[in-house]
């Protein structure tokens, strides 16, 4: 069989364009299995299992099923229990990917070594146990590791004896680094390959089904920074999350794709230093500078990833095109909505950028992907432009439609309330969310606007 290495696409013969996705060359062989070898070995009692599981499943009424939830696992980690939607669910498979580098093994590691009341099987596919043991080193507290009794660790790349030595030990939590380089040999292909990382997630899933001991995955990216292997990797588990930052910069961003047993758009941060990862509670400290007083092309917004407020710092260059087509270049936010805001500003607003280039950052190699940003985006273009500072003290949240209204944001109160805990004393939102919304119980002062020109007339008069 044909396996496409882009989208899982099956077919019975090669193809040089793949019908699904589009992609060229990327269709490989692989044998299939006969029918009678689809079976694997129970890890907690020995016994084989179908894998269609015909023995084991019943046909249930759905009023006699219980609805009551399992206790989740305390990760002792907040920023990654919120990922999780409040834990890690026992029997859940969770699927951690991200850039080489970025971090994903440290985090693994480091939350491992925090469940001191759990037996933990880490299977590393990738580094030998005397590297392990020196970055367990580093980041336990003074390098003392006496005290993780419960921490278990195998180097393994066979499937059959990892399901050997976790029926040996017994584990309350399994974490395999990574999916990507353990191979069974049911599959007559190279670890890493469509049909291994499909046998071998498959095969995990029905373990952590049947036993109820939660499995956590770790998965590489591709060049084009979406999970490697099969498409069905991803639908196989019950929670996707994503790894990803600038390797320049030291935050590092956890962000849920997938999540069956809570909300896809919660996200949490963290700063990489010498002793592992840090919980970053407050991201607004840390997001903004305090030197950028008389500086022209930035502007503060009040944005919100998944529930949490935060304040995010824009900043933007408009200079003088030095070729003939002006150059637009955005980080950490979406370029072609730059290009669409570019174009309020011009057509609504009466301000000529085509023959200027223009440069947006967001700061701190965050990526967001609020609506509420735009306002801010629109007052550092143009305060670079004219080159004159914002005051300080201002920060604005609206969304800016094409016709050049400020168009109403969700959760309001808590950008106001972010906003004010962090000393500014203005900040302009818009109009239509004034309704219903209690003016008294804020000192900060609120400006209203309804069109953006009425916004930029608040900020340069």
């Amino acid at each position: 069989m044909y396996v496409c290495e882009n989208c899982g696409q099956e077919s019975a013969k090669w193809i040089g364009k793949c019908p699904a996705c589009g992609q060229w060359n990327t269709f490989k062989e692989f044998k299939t299995l006969p029918p009678s070898s689809s079976k694997w070995k129970g890890s907690m009692g020995g016994e084989t299992i179908s894998s269609r599981g015909r023995d084991a499943a019943k046909v249930l009424r759905l009023k006699d099923i219980s609805s009551h939830d399992d206790p989740r696992i305390d990760m002792h980690d907040q920023e990654l229990n919120r990922v999780l939607g409040g834990g890690l669910v026992p029997g859940s498979i969770v699927l951690l990917g991200g850039e080489p580098g970025i971090g994903k093994s440290t985090l693994s590691l480091q939350t491992m070594l925090s469940l001191t009341d759990k037996k933990v099987l880490y299977v590393s596919g990738e580094e030998s146990a005397h590297q392990l043991k020196m970055r367990a080193e580093r980041l336990c507290v003074g390098g003392d590791t006496t005290k993780h009794d419960g921490f278990l660790l195998l180097c393994e790349n066979s499937l059959e004896a990892i399901f050997e030595h976790i029926k040996e030990v017994q584990p309350d939590v399994v974490v395999i680094d990574s999916i990507q380089t353990i191979s069974t040999e049911d599959v007559e292909s190279s670890a890493g390959s469509i049909a291994q990382v499909r046998e071998c997630a498959s095969a995990l899933l029905r373990f952590a089904k049947t036993s109820g001991v939660p499995v956590i995955l770790i998965g590489h990216i591709t060049k084009e920074g979406t999970l490697a292997g099969p498409k069905i990797l991803e639908h196989i588990v019950d929670t996707v999350i994503q790894f990803e930052g600038d390797q320049h910069y030291m935050y590092r961003i956890l962000r849920s794709i997938k999540n069956r047993f809570g909300s896809t758009s919660e996200l949490g941060i963290y700063e990489m230093q010498q002793s592992g990862l840090r919980q970053v509670s407050n991201p607004s400290e840390l997001l903004l500078t305090d030197n950028h007083d008389g500086l022209s092309g930035v502007a503060i917004s009040s944005a919100i990833e998944g529930v949490r407020p935060f304040l995010v710092e824009t900043q933007a260059l408009v200079s003088s095109a030095a070729y003939g087509t002006p150059q637009r270049s955005a980080t950490g936010f979406d370029q072609r909505r730059l290009n669409m805001l570019l174009a309020v500003l011009e057509k609504r607003v009466g301000f000529k950028l085509m023959q200027k280039d223009v440069f947006l950052n967001i700061a701190g190699g965050l990526r967001v992907t609020d609506m509420a940003m735009d306002l801010s985006v629109i007052a550092a273009v143009l305060s670079s432009n004219v080159d004159t500072p914002i005051e300080e003290g201002w920060c604005m949240a609206g969304e800016v439609g094409l016709s050049g209204e400020v168009r109403p944001v969700a959760r309001i109160e808590q950008r106001i309330s972010e906003a004010e805990k962090l000393g500014f004393q203005h900040i302009i939102i818009p109009k239509y969310n004034l309704s219903g919304l209690d003016r008294k119980k804020f000192k900060i002062e609120l400006v209203p606007v309804r069109k953006v020109e009425e916004a930029l007339r608040a900020l340069f008069g």
